[in-house]
């Protein structure tokens, strides 16, 4: 293991305020000089632990000197405390601490970290219960620390900072009440202590780490070495004087103009030694972990006796304070009453005439008479609180009389406990043989039951321990989810701009490769190789990338997300659709569905308002959606409907063939290809169409099946998963909610509402019904069809669910406005194809373009 300086020098670590304190004596090297009050001072954790490892013969505990870095929330060990370089060190972050119950095993606890278990055995029980709550409490303030900040900033998050772990530290006195610091065992305190002994050297020694090993040995041989040189003996019983102060510290000399503080005496020059010191000296010097301080115990002490008068002052004045506050409140309440007093005098004096005296007089006399009215009140309240104390004192002295009948009953009770228990030890102490085997048998169930006791008392300390630990892992693992929560949103944001550009790329390129033509030249030979890259790109490189939110082929109702295109030169254009299905997926999650799905699940009761209607308008969410639908079609056929009727169309199915039945049979498996609940083999969803269908057939003989009616039956049934409601949603939408001849053999109302998206063409978009009409294009071609089957054919499945949940709302309106708007989010595309054939092509798959519902 390498030598970090930032892990050798334990007096330099530092700890955040708010951690575990004891109102014990700072140990020498802790407080600066004892310029700082006793509970402010950090307290270090450090200590002798035994740590088991090994392999073969050499396998047993070790004894090792323990620190640990707040800085890296690593806990290091070492053979000695003097060692220069550490052993090795324990992560906290990702660590779980678990203790044992048992008598053999007391003072054993382990640490596991996620690559391995670290079995420590402190000196007792005590010992390392303060080992486990200081580590829970490091690893706490380790996760919620602020990033490092400057200087000048960390002053402000002082007070937060400390607020959050007395929190912390009230949390854990829950389980497990704070364990006081162990006196000479843990802190620098142990350091002064010699080393645990051992049976053998070479058990104590590191043979893993063997290289670390002989650097500390060389170190501490070459420091002894130069101390003797020197006169100083060991490093270690130097004296402070001959210390250098490590880090840069000042000398440890109180500040005598710091307020509430007296002026001790004036700090005795170092004595200078003979021989000047080798420039190698000074760092060694440094190097070792615990410089000892001798006055600072002392100062220490002062400084506590002076806190110990500061606080008795306090008291004193307190007091005094309050008694003062008293008598300010009496003498307002005596100058209130000289006050009004004064005030009638002087209107009395001021009265002009006696008339006026006379009405003072008067009113003082209703005074008096109201007065008198409230002390007889006052009289009566007083008789009645008299009487009230004379019938509880009354029933305090039948209480009292039960007690004492209680209590001589229990003096019986114990009378006879105690000449049972006389007859009993009578009984023991006879002499025979069988009384001595019972004698025996009795000490050793005692011993028996104490040993259950202990084991009891364990075990129940061993859970509090646990339930602590369990807490602050959730805790812990709560914070990590939420971090790693926002950084998926932040990743699934920034993917979702990249596919953007992506898109806008490859949308480029297209228009490019459209431009160029059959130009002479490079160019698009170029153009070929980019889009060929950019159609090749996703097997190779999109495979390392991370999937955040990975746009699955299929969708919730079983269509394709992006429709695959016949023709060989669109594939760039589904390259690109695909990329924008992607980013209005990833960006729409937190913009847009999660806000709506908080506000539809905040509406319990479904009526008819304008709210609903735009919500409606905004799209249903998946899980609300089959709830929405069925109360929709119940508003639309509950004078229709009557219980059994699907079941009794069904049924007359099943005993006659319907006319249609052959078409009804045709039309299953050209419905919806690119659906797999269609196109699977071992899907039910075609056996329940064709049930759906069969009975509306004989529901509505005067239509019996169109072409059409199979997509729309397919739509209700992927939504609502229930056959009955499935054909109730069709007889809707045929019979309450489209004008009526919409669906019979010569489909007159729907050719009529091609007539009025003419003239709604022309009068919303004249250009573009312009460009048309110069090109001779029947626009009836392709949206005879958006009509006939609501769209089913047409747009993706995220924009065509959301055109269906207003429809079955609003009407027939819905699906002229779609299409008005549908030409006009594509006009300026249409616009610019100057062939009709061209124009035929593109109006064929343009609406399955649209990605974006909004």
């Amino acid at each position: 293991m390498e030598n970090h300086p930032e892990c050798t020098p334990l007096s330099e670590s530092t700890q955040l305020p708010g951690s575990a304190r004891e109102p014990e004596v700072v140990p020498p090297g802790d407080s600066e000089g004892g310029a700082r009050p006793l509970d402010t001072v950090p307290k270090k954790l450090c200590g002798y632990l035994s740590k088991f490892g090994g392999k073969g013969p050499i396998k047993g505990w070790k004894c090792r000197w323990f620190f640990y870095d707040e800085r890296k929330c690593h806990l290091y060990y070492s053979r000695t405390a003097q060692d220069a370089n550490p052993l090795d060190s324990i992560d906290l972050s990702n660590a779980v601490f678990d203790c044992k119950a048992s008598a053999e095993d007391e003072g054993t606890f382990e640490v596991k970290t996620p690559n391995r278990v670290i079995t420590l055995k402190a000196a007792n029980k005590h010992v390392m219960l303060y080992w486990l709550q200081q580590l829970q409490m490091k690893r706490w303030e380790f996760h919620n620390s602020p990033p490092a900040l400057p200087a000048a900033g960390l002053s402000g998050n002082g007070p937060t900072l400390h607020l959050k772990l007395e929190q912390e530290e009230e949390e854990l006195e829950e389980f497990l009440c704070p364990v006081k610091t162990p006196t000479g065992l843990v802190g620098a305190a142990a350091a002064l202590q010699p080393v645990p002994a051992r049976p053998s050297a070479l058990q104590n020694i590191s043979l893993k780490h063997l290289g670390t090993e002989i650097q500390n040995t060389m170190h501490n041989i070459r420091g002894n070495k130069q101390a003797q040189a020197t006169g100083h003996g060991p490093l270690v019983e130097e004296s402070p004087q001959g210390v250098e102060p490590q880090g840069g510290e000042q000398p440890l000399i109180s500040d005598p103009s710091t307020p509430g503080k007296e002026p001790e005496d004036p700090p005795r020059p170092a004595p200078r030694t003979s021989l000047p010191s080798s420039p190698m000296q000074k760092p060694k010097r440094q190097s070792n972990t615990f410089p000892f301080f001798s006055d600072g115990l002392a100062r220490s002490r002062t400084a506590q006796e002076r806190v110990v008068a500061l606080e008795q002052q306090v008291l004193m004045l307190t007091e005094e304070l309050k008694s003062q506050k008293e008598l300010v409140v009496i003498l307002h309440k005596a100058l209130e009453a000289a006050q009004q007093e004064k005030r009638a005098s002087s209107a009395y004096l001021a009265a002009a005439e006696d008339k006026d005296r006379l009405e003072l007089v008067r009113h003082k006399v209703r005074q008096i008479a109201e007065l008198n009215q409230r002390v007889g009140n006052l009289e009566q309240d007083r008789e009645r609180l008299v009487h009230e104390a004379g019938l509880l004192e009354q029933q305090v002295q039948a209480l009292q009389q039960h007690v004492q009948l209680l209590m001589d009953k229990n003096q019986a009770k114990q009378q006879v406990i105690c000449k049972l228990s006389q007859k009993l030890t009578e009984d023991l102490e006879q002499p025979d043989q069988p009384a001595s085997a019972a004698n025996g048998d009795f000490l050793s169930q005692q011993e028996k039951m104490e040993h259950l006791k202990d084991d009891m008392e364990a075990y129940r300390t061993q859970n509090r321990f646990l339930n602590s630990e369990i807490h602050q892992v959730t805790k812990i693992w709560r914070k990590v989810a939420e971090k790693e929560k926002a950084l998926l949103t932040k990743c699934a944001y920034l993917q979702a701009r990249n596919c953007q550009v992506e898109s806008k790329y490859l949308a480029g390129l297209r228009r490019l490769q459209e431009a160029a033509g059959a130009e002479a030249g490079d160019l698009p030979e170029l153009l070929r190789q980019l889009v060929q890259e950019a159609l090749q790109w996703e097997a190779g490189e999109a495979a390392d990338s991370v999937e955040l939110s990975p746009i699955s082929e299929y969708d919730d109702y079983g269509f394709l997300t992006v429709p695959d295109y016949e023709v060989e030169d669109l594939k760039l254009l589904a390259k690109i659709q695909a990329l924008e299905v992607r980013s209005h997926h990833l960006l729409a999650l937190e913009a847009v569905e999660r806000p709506l799905r908080e506000r539809w699940a905040a509406l319990t009761d479904l009526v008819p308002s304008a709210e609903l209607k735009q919500l409606l308008r905004g799209g249903v969410p998946r899980e609300h959606r089959p709830r929405v639908w069925r109360w929709l079609v119940h508003r639309r056929v509950q004078h229709l409907r009557s219980p059994g009727c699907y079941q009794e169309l069904l049924a007359r199915g099943r005993a006659c063939e319907h006319p249609a039945a052959r078409q009804i049979e045709l039309d299953l498996n050209r419905t919806f290809p690119t659906n797999k609940h269609f196109t699977c083999p071992t899907s039910s969803f075609p056996d329940r169409l064709r049930r759906v269908l069969l009975a509306f057939s004989w529901q509505n003989p005067a239509i019996g099946y169109c072409q059409g009616l199979n997509r729309l039956a397919a739509i209700a049934l992927l939504v609502l998963e229930d056959e009955e409601s499935a054909f109730w949603c069709l007889v809707a939408i045929v019979e309450t909610i489209l004008p009526a001849e919409y669906y019979s053999k010569t489909l007159t109302a729907s050719q009529v509402d091609q007539r009025v998206l003419q003239d709604l063409l022309s009068e919303k978009l004249p250009r573009l019904t312009a460009h048309l009409g110069q090109h001779h294009i029947d626009l009836s071609l392709i949206t005879f069809n958006w009509f006939l089957v609501v769209f089913a054919d047409s747009l993706i499945s995220d924009i065509l669910l959301r055109v269906w949940d207003a429809f079955l709302y609003e009407g027939t309106k819905v699906v002229f406005r779609y299409a008005l708007a549908v030409f006009k989010y594509n006009e300026e595309e249409i616009l610019r194809l100057q062939d009709s054939l061209e124009i035929y092509q593109y109006l064929r798959f343009f609406t399955k373009t649209i990605c974006d519902s909004r």
